[in-house]
């Protein structure tokens, strides 16, 4: 029996990055564009339902995607429809509207999004209803735009009353510091920080700079797309589900990695990372080492979001290894690496990173890893994003857009005391130590 979960993808990058994630799923269990199996290793389809629910009606078994995809204009919806993946999805899991956000949070989250919510619900419903044991739900947005940002804050604080018990995961695509897609993305992404923070178990953090930084330095593609930037993203994703979807020697999954990765129920920002990435060209000539591998996850040329972990320490980490791995091998690795970096880890936490193994690597690579960080240094992202939040705030630049759509003032002033008081909160942890505890338990007594 599989732990299932449901996809949903809002919001125009939500949609693009989703669609990205499906094909690399196809490839790793053997499905064509349709969701036939087309392969040749029964491991590929064990437990393929995780992901995807069996369908055998007529001739074959069909493996349709439990997902749900959602964005307030039909143009990239319709993209996927008539695109390769068209066969793929379910019909009746699209939901569109013509409406479009207009990179305006207020309406996916308010006007706009609240008249459509029910609708979506339902389909999100109709999904998890024919599930056997729903492990939880994975939401991919972005936080810079309208829909992804607005539309999937209210997604999230509805699924939260409505199933309270289940883990709500989100790849959270965050503003890059330099490279801005709208002029107003500060205030989106601050307001959705504010309901990220009380609304989800894990987030994942991603930003478009670090991923352009690795396409460009690392992979050596010239000028790249969203096209590449999403497979990075995809490769994370699958990394993250791995020990769900294919048998292996140490298993984790979404709730495993929330109870060793959440030390505080406020600060689930993580810091994903992927090794190995290296020229296509260059392929040839690389033979990672398990220890290789290890350091090269908590280096900084690997992470997906722009923060330095130099900046911060390391509250708690997971690294979940694919391919032939010797449990001996990455344990003893992850000490080695904890034990030279000693300074980065907090010596609070003794044992503070969690090893996942999984035999089935990636397709066309022989090993791969890929780490969830939880650091102090997130905080570097939050006071980035209040910086500029405050800018325009203090001038009360574009809030009419806002406040027409019915919002209220208060609501911004809101958001920024939450995000200074989440990065005080990893300031607080990031200083503390053993001896300053072991004072405030004598005193107490």
């Amino acid at each position: 029996m599989s732990r299932e979960i449901v996809n949903i993808q809002v919001g125009q990058a939500g949609n693009q990055v989703g669609e990205a994630f499906w094909r690399m799923l196809l490839a790793e269990h053997g499905l064509d564009d349709a969701g036939m199996y087309k392969g040749n290793d029964p491991q590929q389809i064990a437990r393929a339902g995780v992901y995807f629910t069996q369908v055998d009606s007529s001739g074959p078994t069909k493996y349709v995607p439990r997902s749900v995809q959602v964005d307030l204009e039909a143009g990239v919806c319709n993209r996927l429809r008539s695109g390769p993946l068209g066969q793929l999805f379910r019909p009746d899991t699209y939901f569109t509207s013509d409406s479009g956000a207009g990179n305006n949070w207020a309406k996916g989250y308010y006007t706009e999004g609240a008249e459509l919510i029910d609708g979506i619900l339902d389909i999100v419903r109709r999904q998890s209803e024919a599930t056997e044991a729903l492990q939880g739900f994975q939401i991919i947005h972005s936080l810079g735009g309208g829909t992804g940002a607005g539309l999937g804050s209210l997604l999230l604080s509805k699924l939260r009353e409505e199933y309270p018990d289940r883990m709500l995961s989100t790849f959270s695509i965050l503003p890059a510091p330099n490279v801005s897609e709208t002029v107003v993305e500060p205030y989106n992404s601050l307001l959705s920080v504010h309901q990220l923070v009380d609304n989800c178990d894990l987030t994942i953090c991603i930003d478009n700079e670090a991923l352009y930084d690795i396409a460009v330095r690392t992979l050596k593609i010239k000028s790249p797309g969203y096209k590449d930037l999403n497979e990075l993203i995809a490769k994370v994703m699958c990394g993250v589900s791995t020990s769900l979807r294919f048998p292996g020697q140490l298993n984790g999954d979404l709730r495993k990695l929330g109870m060793n990765l959440v030390p505080f129920p406020r600060l689930h920002f993580l810091m994903p990372s992927f090794a190995p990435f290296y020229d296509p060209k260059a392929r040839t000539f690389q033979r990672l080492s398990v220890p290789e591998l290890t350091s090269s996850l908590f280096d900084k040329k690997n992470l997906l979001v722009a923060s330095d972990p130099r900046f911060g320490r390391y509250l708690t980490a997971a690294c979940i290894f694919r391919g032939k791995v010797s449990s001996h091998e990455a344990q003893n690795s992850v000490m080695q690496l904890q034990r030279k970096n000693s300074n980065l880890f907090v010596e609070w936490i003794p044992d503070n990173v969690s090893v996942s193994l999984c035999s089935v690597p990636p397709v066309g690579q022989p090993q791969a890893a890929v780490a969830l960080a939880n650091s102090t240094c997130m905080q570097e992202l939050f006071k980035r994003n209040l910086d500029q939040f405050a800018l325009m705030f203090k001038r009360r630049a574009f809030l009419h857009w806002y406040t027409g759509e019915g919002m209220d003032v208060m609501e911004f002033t809101e958001a920024e005391s939450n995000t200074q008081d989440l990065i005080s909160e990893y300031q607080q942890y990031q200083e503390a130590t053993v001896e300053e505890e072991e004072v405030e338990a004598e005193s107490e007594q």
